[in-house]
């Protein structure tokens, strides 16, 4: 089965903002990648959002849709958060693009959220449930029955407005197929676990690019309000208790929106704090009108304003359903992990540096509130050592520190205006300084030729420069690096002092072979010329050959 939202991982690029807004914390970091674990997503489409690399990508359903478009008799279901997708669209107008598409009809979905919220009455008019929490939201009560499988008794047990109106269209219109159009992931999911209603789902993203695709333009139009449509405010915050009747006065009636605010609730009903209540949930801030796949490019409220003037005073013209005719199931799905032992959690906060309370930054870097739920997410396979941002800079910072202070190089680093940032023991030792920390924030100019950096800084290339510094007596190398990211000047100073003076001392040794070749020349002249002329030989090619032995020794002098 292919996943409504899954993660790309070419893509990811290990910035863990996934995990950080990951509600239920779903997600595995493993090999530099972070994937979704399906069976603990409940597809709120949170990461799907952070994620700045495009790494999470919805299921496209583009290709499912056409099939059944092509085959005739394809009714679109469209949720009434259209108006974010489509801002300047009524739904006359919305609906003549969709024909033209293929769409045999358009019909509003709020059709189905005006059956089930008349449900919603019934129930709280029974008073047989301390807590009922509407099931509008797949994302909600996939919460529930994966994480708190104990409150599914507080769902409210009927179809979503989605699957209601998908019934109640396939009833009116036998043979005919039903694709919903929407903002949702989730729904994908949805139509995947209840089979039957309908038959394909898009989300306002997938329609816009099919629309593109076929050159349709969906005409601008005002949005007015049909007197029977009541339910068109069902997408907003409180839009469906807008609705109800809220037939019993014994009930208070909440509507809160958005994942975190929505586990808060659960946890608060768990521990049984909250009690005869109707509770609207739905997993995006603000409700469906923020939902993750409507590429709103607009503030919200002009959505909500939109949405709510768009909505009339009455219902709009449904059957009325029997609770039986839409009853739904839900069931268990509990994510269970075995929890870690305490000296387990202490043996990898003991591995990222946590040594102590006061180690555990709890900064949330890594995606985890507390550094305790990073070590547990390490032990059960989703996390690892390295993303702990603390950790890795210390890391890195001892790395390279250790490169630096043993050094056997002189190093400097210093800002653009030569303001001293680092001096490493070596320098020190070069400068006849012990304690560099003294140098520091001083200016560079102090106690070196700033020449060669400020010409590195202006572009000179500075590279193995022979550099005396007469302040020291020391003969060195230096290469200067001009780091334009982060606007500083790296100059490494190679000591080559002992190597001049072995140098100088092998000159001095030259120049004294010279000498003594000279001398001997001159001796032996006299002595060379007598014997020369007994052997019938001409003096002039002796010293021919014995000035040739000097210019000889004098070029390995120069070669030195």
């Amino acid at each position: 089965m292919a996943y409504p939202l899954v993660s790309e991982a070419l893509d990811c690029r290990s910035c863990y903002k996934c995990i950080r807004v990951c509600p239920t914390k779903s997600i595995a970091f493993r090999d530099s990648v972070a994937r979704i674990i399906q069976d603990g997503c409940v597809y709120c489409g949170r990461c799907y959002l952070a994620c700045p690399q495009g790494a999470k990508k919805i299921r496209n359903d583009i290709g499912a849709a056409r099939s059944l478009i092509q085959s005739g008799h394809c009714v679109a279901s469209v949720a009434p958060s259209y108006l974010s997708a489509f801002p300047e669209a009524s739904f006359a107008s919305l609906k003549r693009a969709l024909i033209q598409l293929g769409f045999e009809d358009a019909e509003e979905t709020a059709i189905g959220a005006t059956i089930v919220k008349r449900l919603y009455d019934e129930e709280v008019a029974k008073a047989e449930k301390d807590v009922i929490i509407s099931t509008c939201c797949h994302s909600v009560n996939l919460t529930v029955e994966k994480y708190y499988p104990e409150l599914i008794g507080c769902l409210a047990p009927y179809l979503s407005p989605m699957l209601a109106h998908a019934r109640d269209i396939k009833e009116r219109k036998p043979g005919h197929t039903v694709i919903f159009i929407g903002p949702c992931i989730s729904k994908k999911d949805e139509i995947d676990v209840y089979k039957g209603y309908d038959d394909c789902v898009l989300t306002f993203l997938e329609l816009k690019k099919m629309l593109e695709e076929d050159g349709i333009a969906v005409e601008a139009e005002e949005a007015k309000p049909l007197t029977k449509s009541k339910a068109r405010v069902f997408p907003t915050d409180g839009g469906i208790l807008k609705t109800m009747d809220r037939p019993n006065s014994d009930y208070v009636y909440l509507p809160i929106s958005g994942m975190d605010e929505v586990r808060h609730a659960l946890d608060g009903i768990k521990e049984g704090k909250i009690h005869k209540a109707f509770i609207e949930m739905s997993g995006c801030t603000g409700s469906c009108i923020n939902g993750p796949a409507i590429d709103a490019k607009r503030p919200s409220l002009k959505a909500y304003l939109d949405t709510v003037r768009s909505a009339g005073k009455e219902d709009f013209e449904a059957k009325e359903e029997t609770a039986l005719s839409i009853k739904k199931e839900f069931r268990p799905l509990g994510v269970i992990e075995a929890e870690p032992s305490e000296e387990e959690i202490r043996h990898v906060l003991h591995e990222i540096g946590k040594s102590s309370k006061a180690d555990e930054l709890n900064c949330a870097c890594c995606g985890y509130k507390t550094c305790r739920e990073k070590a547990k997410a390490v032990i059960t396979g989703k996390a690892n050592l390295e993303m702990c941002l603390p950790y890795l800079m210390g890391k890195a910072r001892s790395f390279s520190n250790s490169i630096v202070s043993s050094s056997n190089n002189g190093i400097i680093v210093a800002s653009e205006d030569l303001t001293l940032q680092l001096v490493n023991p070596k320098m020190g030792e070069l400068l006849n300084i012990k304690d560099t920390s003294v140098l520091i924030h001083s200016n560079l100019a102090s106690i070196l030729n700033p020449e060669p950096f400020v010409l590195a800084l202006n572009g000179t290339p500075i590279i193995n420069k022979r550099e005396y510094l007469s302040d020291y007596g020391r003969f060195t190398e230096l290469t200067i690096t001009h780091d334009k990211e982060y606007h500083i000047l790296i100059g490494i100073y190679r000591d080559v002092t002992e190597a001049r003076k072995r140098r100088i001392a092998t000159d001095e040794k030259t120049k004294e072979t010279v000498a003594i070749a000279d001398e001997v020349v001159a001796k032996h002249m006299k002595a060379v010329q007598e014997i020369a002329l007994l052997l019938g030989e001409s003096a002039a090619d002796t010293k021919v050959a014995l000035n040739k032995l000097k210019a000889a020794l004098e070029k390995g002098r120069g070669d030195e």
